[in-house]
């Protein structure tokens, strides 16, 4: 029998499956999957809500996360801008190096 977590498995298999249940199952379905915003504007939403908290270990896949649901690097930038004047200068440092460092990791996708 085989100790590896197989790859589709999620972040947490290995040590939390409990957890890594609710993220997929809960949060990436239920709440994620609700038809009364669509992802592009729930990921706008999390993002936000991530660099006004300083919470710059989820950022970087949120930023991916964003991209695939159609937010754009421009807009997640003027984000990042706007919601220094609200979280403050610190927030928004940390997101923008967070945010270069997500984009240069993968191609450009300007628009």
């Amino acid at each position: 029998m085989s100790n590896e977590t197989p790859a589709n498995a999620g972040p947490y298999a290995d040590i939390a499956p409990a957890l890594n249940d609710y993220t997929r199952q809960v949060l990436f379905g239920q709440v994620w999957e609700r038809g009364e915003l669509p992802k592009r504007d729930r990921s706008l939403i999390t993002v936000a809500t991530l660099v006004a908290l300083y919470r710059h270990n989820e950022l970087p896949f949120h930023l991916k996360f964003a991209q695939q649901n159609g937010v754009t690097r421009e807009e997640l930038i003027e984000l990042i801008t706007h919601v220094a004047f609200y979280a403050g200068w610190p927030c928004a440092n940390t997101a923008i190096e967070a945010a270069r460092k997500v984009f240069e990791e993968s191609p450009s996708r300007l628009g």
